[in-house]
């Protein structure tokens, strides 16, 4: 008998992977999905804690479905991701309307975890970290609907322990998914329409750098021989951590010409003495050397980052640093957040926090000038010519499409005739907002 499944997903793009998985998983055992959670058989949240605040977003709405549970007891409700790993039996004893508490490692078990506790009345709980587990095969099922672009998942876990990071407690250590399995499940969405594939993992610059999954094959091998999948379009990648950024890396975006001009190189802070306490294991010397390379290899390569306000210890001399590599490298764009403590991170014990009032001034200031940086390099596209792939059409007005260029701005553009999600179309920019870029088709 059909079923319904619905699932809230937060935090980052591995997250977003994870739940496709579960939602095909379930759905080989007669489960269609719904957008509607009243209207649900299964409930999954997929939860994120790598800040406090989408730890929070996640524990207030466990209690939006305590009260649907009140009204309709017989639907399952399962908790996945960082914050059910990190917290694990605790979550049961907080929230005992809780069915099913699984972390990252165990979704793939989810079906039989459902089975189990409709059949026991039982909650269920799965949230062993295995140095030895291996990241079951996998071809997405694209029948219903085919998107035109993809997240591949490579690795998962991390090995760097940065001081701020729950990463590695909750997603275990680094584990490199099977080379063949990733090139097959890539062959497989091509060959399915899919024309923009992302490869994704906590830290993808070290893929193969241990173990035997990734047959010997480095992160830029992998690079090009997904690269070479007859009909990929665009390929892109995230995340990367800027020690294990290699010169073989950097040529790619010169020599494989699928590969978008982006690059998402989180530098946290412009400190030296912050990235020692965040143990992030390079100088921001050395940061900004790759940074200029990358350039050097792709003139047109638009940089994005990542940056935290705030760590213990920062002084405002540690914050005018890292406002000068904003300055530095000008970046299109920057996920920028005040420092948090988070469960089992060593930064968590460290004394010298910094004022809550503090770190909201400095992030103000920080976001205010990488908006200001982020519209100049805006306006300096107005009158180029750019390939955009087509993201869909603008419910208002009529006529209006929305695509990404290959360094991943937004577009905005009219265009009379019917287009497709995928296709690939030049638009020559006339104007620059904030968060987004208008032109015409050519």
């Amino acid at each position: 008998m059909t079923q319904r499944l619905y699932i809230e997903t937060f935090g980052c793009q591995m997250n977003e992977r994870d739940s496709e998985i579960m939602a095909q998983l379930l759905g080989e055992h007669s489960y269609v999905q719904t957008n509607k959670p009243e209207l649900a058989d299964v409930v999954v949240v997929n939860t994120c804690s790598i800040r406090g605040k989408a730890a929070h977003k996640a524990y207030s709405c466990f209690g939006r479905y305590k009260k649907l549970k009140e009204k309709h007891h017989d639907f399952i409700l399962a908790v996945t991701g960082c914050v059910a790993q990190q917290d694990g039996t605790a979550l049961l004893e907080r929230m005992p309307y809780i069915d099913i508490v699984m972390g990252p490692q165990s979704i793939y078990t989810l079906p039989s975890l459902v089975a189990e506790a409709r059949r026991s009345k039982k909650p269920q709980v799965a949230t062993e970290l295995s140095a030895d587990f291996v990241i079951p095969p996998f071809l997405p099922n694209l029948a219903e609907s085919t998107p035109h672009k993809r997240f591949i998942t490579i690795m998962q876990g991390c090995d760097n322990f940065c001081t701020y990071c729950v990463v590695p407690y909750t997603r275990g250590r680094e584990i490199s998914r099977s080379f063949t399995d990733i090139l097959g499940e890539a062959t497989h969405l091509v060959a399915q329409g899919v024309k923009e594939i992302t490869l994704i993992g906590q830290n993808v610059n070290s893929y193969g750098k241990k173990g035997d999954a990734a047959q010997n094959k480095s992160f830029p091998e992998l690079l090009r021989a997904v690269a070479g999948i007859d009909g990929l379009q665009r390929l892109r990648f995230t995340s990367s951590h800027p020690k294990d950024l290699s010169e073989e890396l950097m040529r790619c975006f010169a020599e494989i010409p699928v590969l978008c001009p982006h690059f998402h190189l989180p530098v946290q802070s412009g400190s030296n003495r912050i990235l020692e306490r965040m143990n992030r294991k390079y100088t921001i010397e050395a940061y900004l050397d790759k940074a200029a390379r990358l350039r050097e290899y792709r003139p047109d390569i638009a940089l994005t980052t990542d940056i935290i306000v705030g760590f213990p210890g920062e002084t405002e001399e540690d914050f005018a640093a890292t406002m000068q590599v904003v300055e530095t490298v000008r970046y299109h764009g920057s996920y920028s957040f005040k420092y948090s403590d988070r469960p089992n991170a060593k930064a968590a014990d460290f004394p010298d926090k910094v004022a809550e009032a503090v770190k909201s001034e400095r992030l103000a200031r920080l976001q205010v000038r990488q908006e200001e940086i982020a519209l100049e390099l805006k306006q300096a596209e107005i009158g180029k010519s750019v390939e955009v792939m087509v993201e869909g059409a603008s419910k208002a007005p009529a006529n209006q499409w929305s695509g990404r260029t290959g360094g991943n701005q937004i577009v905005n553009f009219s265009c009379d005739r019917k287009l497709v999600p995928g296709d690939l179309l030049m638009v020559e920019i006339e104007s620059a907002c904030q968060n987004s870029l208008r032109g015409k088709m050519i």
